[in-house]
């Protein structure tokens, strides 16, 4: 131990001289006033102000940047080379910490969440004040429960009495007498409070041993104990109340909303007085207790006994029955009897451990950050309170567990020691969390005194088990198994952060700073449930009082409910709800949560089966197929399989594969509905709404389905590999054979916006021109090599067109019904040396495809020109100054985008399809995310579709998965999101606070290609984005975004994903419009160009789209174009889109202009701010100028400034027939 303190302060104090070791380690030179030089912390300067009060809302920004940059040296001393001694010590600190700027991270964290001791005194003043108060109070005699709480009720104070309530024939009777004992306990008692989130007030516990004389040993039956400890609850609350030296407000609250574990609590009032402690942001819970002499005998609270006798027997229809274990009573009862043991455990282990302390504090920071702690917000159920659970945690880390006999497991389990470093207990208590089901392998903590109940008997009687040191109460029995689940893959995730290579400290963020709490990135399916129309009524009696309420009942029984019915589908099924706040004492019982949300971690193995398989029909099995028949109720039903077996089974009904998607929430709706009462209108999710934004309109869609042909991804790849075999039927038909052909197009890789279709001539008539659209699937022909091709790259050209000329005219001589035309450009490429030829291929389904060929020889003569060796031989060296003419550039130019299109591009599509396949929310993911960048006008014309592919693939592959590798079968990451919402909430979160400066690297092929691919052309030309995202094969990250975003694109993404993100905080509310958030607002731009959506092909898929625009008085159109001509399309044709590109290229110097490429009728446009101001008048200034006014600030003669008005007008020009006007935004 002594060795390892050592060690961690050499390293503390070596780190300021290697600064070049720690800068590698991820910290920067900005926060210097945080460490000081002999490594300890200011806490003035890391976030603590005297006069600003200790509430704390969480890691603020401002101290995230502080504990993620790390930490700034002085430099006031020379840098001198570090000793041995001092080597070594650096090399202990790493090993005990992960790294010696981790552990230096951790000591910038811990005292900010920490109070500071200079406030602590008014409190202590308080406390003292307090003690002999309460030992002087008068004892007050014995009196009927009913007596006793019409008494005090005239004094504004309820008595919490519990279920059962006491009545008028109650023979028993409440009373007071001074405490026998006062103690501090808790967190508070031995320094390891913690601050929670949302300014959540410390808790100062305070147990007041309540005397031997008020009980008798029946009292653990019936409540007649908690009714007597709610009485003197109420008594101390009343003597408090109306006491004048105590400047103190009295309040009750019921941990996990239950009456039977009230406490009273004492909020100060701000008086200025030598004893007001509001300042410290603290309040004092008071938990009467019993002392270890209680006549109340222990064995009597085994979870199998039934100390709650009421008419049970008859309600169940049972003259005779045996009464019914009250497990979950008992426990609530046993928990008066720990306080004081608690907190002799806690010292000990922090006299044993010296790092005890601070690996609590790293856990509960821990755990706060992702709901399961104390909280304002809506939080995971269970953990309210719950500051013994962690330390009982560590102490199952440090000390061990009690052996269970015949539990082989729990005997080989051995504690790992007293003398590890904080992060490394921290890290034990994770591993611990994330590998045990305390449902299977309940945890007993080492107890000197062996096991007080026999195990067996805990776990037929209790679900998750965690019995602390005196082997008494189980700290579990009132969590939810779904939420204590939430907390193993919480800690699985966690783990996986840490498990990655340590790089600038994002380990450290990710684990401790970052917030965790919010919903929509934290479940793959969230449904807010409505509890009004829960019937109440439905709940046994018994378990109604075991469990404390009606709606402590009616959550366990959700919650057990919701696990029997979605088993292996789902990872963990959490009930969140706002905990219960303190209430006047005035109020007897806590206030129940109106609406719950219930949350869901996909197993995307299972989650999504369309039929669950229940028992066979055996007449020894009839118990089984009835619990099997009362848990689903009306959807159970008998089927026969292929197989020949006859079993009782659930089958879901879904039409589509968005649909089944939903079957998770479908399951939770239905139990919900048949078990509680709970009906559809009640219950709210956001699944189908996200579906709606990535479908046809209704009336497109009917179609469609209307006519039966093969529509959606699957269809385009059929359509696909016919087209392949077409081709490669031709065999001699081609100069060449067809080594491969490769698909480019995201409509073969899962991510298109919308689920592709083809266009028929069959359904052309029956469609509005603004519906037309047929998009084209862009394929790469590769030929075997050949020396007959040319070494010139214009006769190259000529050779592809010959090609495509022979490639169209076989196929439609060997295909009925297809179209093939020869496309020679696309009117702007004016080079002749640039790759713009294609074949545009039309299937006798409607499927269009462009074509194109690879020749490898290219990319060889490109290089010639651009290194001004066209036509030299290789040894020969060129004498002279090089100089960069027309050829250079258009070589350049053409070399791009080959690599881009024809190397990176097929590589591309292949890492991005396997990502679809290995991962069932990836596709909808990249989906969503590009509906929404084109809904706010920035998909296209300013970010790519292969860079928004990338982006989404870093929240799948993180920094380990490999693609297309062995590692694929096995990757079963916590982190990957297992639904399309939540990979879409995770991207925005990632791009509201992405510093795009850094770059970005996404591991998308894998270690093995890297050989392979080490020869990849890189890009040559200038790159205008400002967005890096590197790949294995593209180590500069400029492939897909050296055209865009700039920088003015790049700050529009981060401002729409930080307000998005912000509306989707909404969901808590139930205020989550989902169409909302691909809405754009258009204020900001300086001018609006709309078009006529009649005419526009794409129409179809615009966001607000008018559902009557594509119906001809509310019918389908089946009339002919023209004077009875039929109707031809044109695939790829978008005037919208060509309009744009020609608007970009002759005003690049003038304005930037945005707009929607899915159905968009209006463009945005942003005035070049350089021009705002008059400016000297030039010769090709490239921008249409007017001379300047002389109200201008320019009244030289010769000053110009942008004449608005000309260039709106020369838009209206060259729009004719599709611009019907433009607007002025003032």
């Amino acid at each position: 131990m002594t060795k390892r303190k050592r060690a961690t302060q050499a390293a503390t104090r070596e780190a300021s001289r290697v600064e070049t070791e720690e800068r590698s380690s991820g910290f920067e030179d900005d926060a210097s006033d945080v460490i000081a030089s002999d490594g300890t912390v200011d806490m003035d300067d890391v976030g603590q102000d005297d006069q600003s009060g200790d509430e704390w809302g969480g890691i603020t920004d401002e101290q995230t940047k502080v504990l993620e940059g790390g930490v700034e040296h002085p430099k006031s001393k020379p840098n001198q080379p570090p000793t041995g001694q001092e080597l070594r010590a650096i090399q202990e600190a790493g090993d005990l910490f992960q790294s010696s700027s981790f552990k230096l991270q951790i000591d910038a964290l811990l005292p900010n969440v920490r109070l500071k001791d200079s406030r602590i005194p008014p409190l202590e003043r308080f406390l003292h004040t307090l003690h002999p108060f309460l030992m002087s109070l008068p004892s007050i005699p014995p009196q009927h429960p009913l007596e006793a709480s019409r008494k005090l009720l005239k004094h504004g104070i309820a008595i919490p009495y519990p279920l059962p309530l006491p009545t008028e024939d109650t023979n028993w009777k409440v009373a007071f007498e001074k405490p026998n004992d006062i103690v501090l306990v808790g967190s508070w008692a031995n320094k390891m409070n913690v601050k929670s989130k949302d300014g959540v007030s410390f808790g100062v516990d305070l147990a007041v041993e309540m005397p031997d004389s008020l009980f008798q040993e029946k009292d653990y039956l019936n409540g007649r104990f908690f009714h007597k400890r709610a009485y003197y609850l109420a008594a101390l609350a009343k003597a408090i109340k109306d006491s004048k030296q105590l400047p103190v407000d009295v309040a009750f609250n019921s941990l996990v909303d239950d009456s039977r574990l009230t406490t009273l609590v004492l909020t100060p009032r701000s008086d200025d007085s030598a004893q007001d402690f509001t300042k410290l942001n603290a309040v004092i819970n008071i938990f009467p207790c019993v002392s270890e002499s209680s006549p109340i005998p222990l064995h009597r609270l085994s979870p199998s006994h039934s100390n709650i006798r009421a008419n049970s027997s008859a309600e169940e229809g049972h003259t005779n029955a045996v009464p019914l274990p009250s497990p979950r009573y008992n426990n609530a009862l046993l928990h008066s009897f720990v306080l004081k043991p608690h907190l002799l455990l806690a010292h000990n282990l922090k006299s044993e451990s010296p790092a005890f302390v601070d690996a609590l504090t790293l856990l509960r920071v821990w755990a706060n950050q992702r709901g399961c702690g104390d909280s304002k917000q809506t939080s995971v159920r269970g953990f309210h309170g719950k500051g013994i659970w962690w330390t009982l945690l560590l102490a199952a880390v440090i000390l061990g567990e009690e052996p269970v006999q015949g539990d082989k497991k729990s005997q080989k389990r051995r504690p790992v020691g007293r003398g590890l470093s904080s992060y490394q207990l921290f890290r034990a208590a994770l591993d611990l969390l994330a590998k045990r089901d305390f449902q299977q392998e309940p945890l007993f903590l080492k107890s000197k005194d062996g096991h007080l109940y026999p195990p067996e008997e805990l776990q037929q009687h209790h679900k998750a088990i965690c019995v602390d040191s005196t082997s008494r109460v189980n700290v579990l029995l009132d969590v939810p198994l779904g939420c204590l689940q939430l907390l193993r893959y919480e800690a699985q995730k966690t783990l996986e952060v840490l498990d990655q290579p340590f790089l600038s400290g994002d380990s450290f963020a990710e684990v401790f700073l970052k917030e965790r709490r919010d919903l929509p990135s934290q479940f793959d399916a969230l449904l807010r449930i409505d509890l009004s129309s829960a019937k109440l009524d439905k709940l046994p009696l018994l378990t109604v009082l075991d469990c404390g309420s009606p709606m402590s009942a009616l959550l366990a029984s959700i919650d057990s409910t919701l696990q029997r019915g979605l088993g292996n589908r789902s990872k963990a099924i959490a009930i969140l709800h706002p905990p219960s706040a303190i209430r006047p004492v005035s109020q007897a019982h806590p206030s129940s949560p109106d609406v719950i949300f219930i949350g869901l971690i996909h197993n995307t193995q299972h989650a999504f089966r369309l039929v669950d398989h229940g028992p066979a029909v055996d007449e020894n099995n009839q118990q089984t197929v009835s619990e099997f028949r009362e848990l689903w109720g009306n959807k159970a039903e008998l089927r026969r399989f292929k197989d020949g077996r006859i079993n009782e089974s659930v089958v879901w009904d879904v039409k589509t594969v968005d649909e089944r998607a939903h079957i998770p929430s479908m399951i939770v709706q239905h139990l919900l509905q048949h078990h509680f009462g709970i009906r559809s209108t009640f219950i709210k999710t956001w699944q189908t709404s996200f579906d709606s934004m990535l479908r046809l309109p209704e009336s497109i869609s009917s179609l469609y389905l209307g006519s039966g042909m093969a529509t959606g991804f699957k269809g385009a790849m059929t359509a696909f590999d016919n087209l392949v075999r077409s081709i490669r039927a031709l065999g001699d038909d081609l100069p060449l054979s067809l080594m491969t052909v490769s698909p480019i197009s995201e409509s073969l890789r899962y991510t298109s916006v919308f689920s592709p279709v083809p266009v028929p001539e069959s359904l052309t008539t029956s469609l509005l021109p603004n519906a037309r659209y047929q998009a084209p699937i862009e394929i790469v022909l590769e030929f075997e090599r050949s020396t007959k091709w040319p070494d010139d790259l214009r006769a190259i050209q000529k050779i592809k067109l010959a090609f495509f000329e022979r490639l169209a005219s076989s196929l439609m001589s060997s295909v009925d019904g297809l179209r093939a035309n020869v496309v020679i450009g696309d009117g702007m490429t004016v080079s002749e040396i640039t790759d713009q030829a294609f074949v545009e291929i039309t299937t006798p389904e409607g499927w269009a495809f462009w074509a194109r060929i690879w020749h490898n020889r290219e990319i060889t003569l490109l290089d010639r020109i651009i290194d001004n060796k066209n036509g030299v031989l290789p040894h020969v060296k060129v004498k002279g100054k090089e100089t960069k003419g027309k050829d250079y550039y258009e070589a350049v130019e053409a070399k791009d985008l080959l690599t881009r299109r024809f190397i990176h591009g097929p590589r591309h599509h292949r890492a991005i399809a396997s990502l679809a396949h290995q991962y069932q929310a990836f596709g909808g993911t990249v989906r969503l995310v590009k509906r929404w960048l084109a809904s706010h006008w920035l998909l296209h014309g300013h970010i790519s579709e292969e860079a928004v592919e990338l982006i989404c693939a870093r929240s799948f592959v993180g920094g380990r998965c490999k693609v297309g590798g062995e590692e694929d079968k096995s990757d079963d990451r916590a982190s990957v999101p297992g639904s399309k919402e939540r990979g879409f909430a995770l991207v925005i979160a990632f791009l509201k606070s992405w510093s795009w400066e850094d770059g970005l690297h996404v591991p998308l092929y894998g270690a093995q290609q890297l050989g392979a691919e080490a020869g990849t052309p890189q890009l040559l030309g200038d790159a205008s984005g400002v967005w890096v995202i590197a790949t294995e094969v593209d180590t500069q990250g400029r492939v897909w975004t050296s055209r865009g975003p700039d920088i003015v694109a790049a700050h529009r993404v981060r401002a729409v994903a930080k307000a998005t993100w912000e509306y989707l905080q909404g969901v808590e509310k139930g205020h989550l419009d989902v169409k909302a958030m691909f809405i754009h607002p258009t204020s900001d731009y300086d001018f609006l160009v709309t078009l006529d959506q009649n005419i526009l092909p794409r129409y179809l898929h615009n966001v607000t789209a008018n559902p009557d625009s594509f119906t001809k008085r509310g019918k389908p159109s089946s009339s002919t174009d023209g004077e009875g001509q039929n109707v031809v399309t044109c695939p790829g044709l978008d005037p919208a889109r060509l309009l744009f590109d020609d608007l970009q290229r002759l005003y690049t110097n003038t304005f930037k202009l945005f707009y929607d490429p899915y159905g968009g009728d209006r463009y945005g446009g942003v005035w070049e701010p350089s021009l705002e101001s008059p400016r000297p008048f030039k010769v090709l200034s490239k921008f249409s100028s007017l001379p300047a006014s002389k109200n201008d600030k320019g009244k030289d003669k010769g000053m110009v400034t942008l004449n608005r008005g000309s260039v709106l007008a020369e838009i209206v020009r060259l729009g004719t027939g599709l611009v019907t006007e433009v607007n002025m935004n003032t």
